[in-house]
């Protein structure tokens, strides 16, 4: 039988981690992985999440099963920090889940049991993981205008135009803050014009939350979907904690479904449990205990948003920066859009060809279409970043 299989090929952003693991050359600069890094280079343990494991050594008394659900204050303590209270308890159904990744194919695999000719709309373009999750999970997939490459922002008259043409009952997937890959996201005002054409054409949003916080804020980044969830008789909410607790390897995730009543949440809350035990059973417990007992304590909660801030100024910083050196190295404002956006990446709306001059030339790693992590970059490589995009463009 496994003679018949070929060998994929792995996914690009693991294979120029590689390449850039063997790349010998000093100063060489990696902006593909999408972790967050300090002032040092490091991808560090906040210092709340290790208050919260030393909590969790001292007095965890059992390493048993937490159940198809997970930890039901994890749950709550996870929902309540975007929704806010904007939906009464009894329309919502969570579950603990392996990862954003995994609350994603979750909800993928409910919208499939719900409806199994909906069709599920991504933006154009979406994170790379969107695509085969929902090929893997068997449902059609389409795609709506989002970015406009010739100015670096949402093309939201596309976006609405494509979002008003798709049959009604479909599901529709949102970023809701920090777009990956483009960085640009949608205004207040411009969310309200979508939320009322997803109540106008009875579409289920799909919201994507996986940089809550590094936009502007937690309550800033979390309006949008608020907003949603208090107007639309249906959400689905995919969370990921890996950005926001710095808990990567921990792989904590929550899947949230908004119902348009109590019975409706009852029923997916069976169903997304049923789901959960045919696919990987019980969710791992140890980063959500972690994010469950920051938290629901007020002075570690409080500690915790600090530490939340200094990422995202520093990103925020390093965007400006950035932008700046590139202005002195062009000549040129073409760049400007990378202080207006926010979260983790941009585009740099540089070729391919660009690209891989950038790795062969000058040991700068980045993903083929241009998707850069900002948030990896550090303090001495702004400088020679900039003059070898300027190169390379030359």
């Amino acid at each position: 039988m496994l003679e018949s299989l070929t060998n994929p090929p792995p996914p690009r952003i693991l294979q120029l981690a590689q390449e850039f693991a063997a790349d010998p050359r000093p100063g060489k600069i990696d902006l593909g992985i999408g972790v967050y890094r300090d002032a040092a280079g490091r991808t560090a343990v906040l210092d709340t999440v290790k208050a919260a494991e030393r909590r969790l050594l001292a007095d965890q008394q059992t390493k048993t099963y937490v159940g198809l659900q997970g930890d039901p204050e994890f749950c709550r303590a996870g929902a309540d920090l975007v929704l806010d209270g904007s939906v009464e308890p009894k329309r919502l159904a969570s579950i603990q889940t392996p990862g954003g990744s995994g609350a994603l194919r979750l909800l993928f695999d409910l919208v499939k049991s719900a409806t199994p000719a909906a069709t599920v709309w991504l933006p154009s373009p979406s994170w790379a993981n969107h695509e085969p999750t929902l090929k893997q999970a068997g449902l059609s997939i389409g795609t709506y205008r989002y970015f406009d490459r010739s100015t670096q922002a949402v093309d939201v008259d596309g976006m609405l135009e494509d979002l008003a043409s798709i049959p009604r009952g479909d599901t529709v997937v949102l970023h809701g803050c920090c777009h990956n890959p483009t960085g640009a996201d949608l205004t207040a005002r411009q969310w309200d014009r979508v939320g009322a054409l997803l109540l106008d054409r009875g579409l289920l949003p799909l919201v994507d939350m996986a940089y809550l916080g590094f936009g502007g804020g937690i309550d800033a980044d979390a309006d949008a979907v608020r907003k949603l969830a208090g107007t639309l008789p249906e959400l689905l909410l995919a969370m990921s904690f890996s950005k926001t607790f710095a808990i990567y390897r921990e792989r904590t995730g929550l899947a949230v479904v908004v119902a348009a009543d109590a019975a409706a949440a009852t029923a997916a809350s069976a169903t997304m449990k049923n789901l959960a035990r045919g696919n990987y059973s019980m969710p791992p417990d140890h980063g959500a205990a972690i994010v469950r007992t920051i938290l629901c304590d007020e002075d570690l909660k409080c500690q915790w948003l600090a530490e939340l801030q200094t990422m995202r100024r520093r990103v925020a910083s390093m965007r400006r920066e950035l932008a700046t050196q590139l202005q002195r190295q062009t000549n040129g404002h073409r760049f400007d859009f990378l202080a207006r956006q926010t979260g983790m990446f941009s585009l740099l709306g540089v070729g391919p060809d660009a690209v891989t001059r950038l790795r062969e030339d000058h040991a700068i790693y980045a993903i083929d279409d241009g998707r850069i992590n900002v948030a990896g970059i550090q303090a001495g490589d702004i400088e020679p970043l900039a003059a070898a995009i300027a190169r390379v463009l030359e």
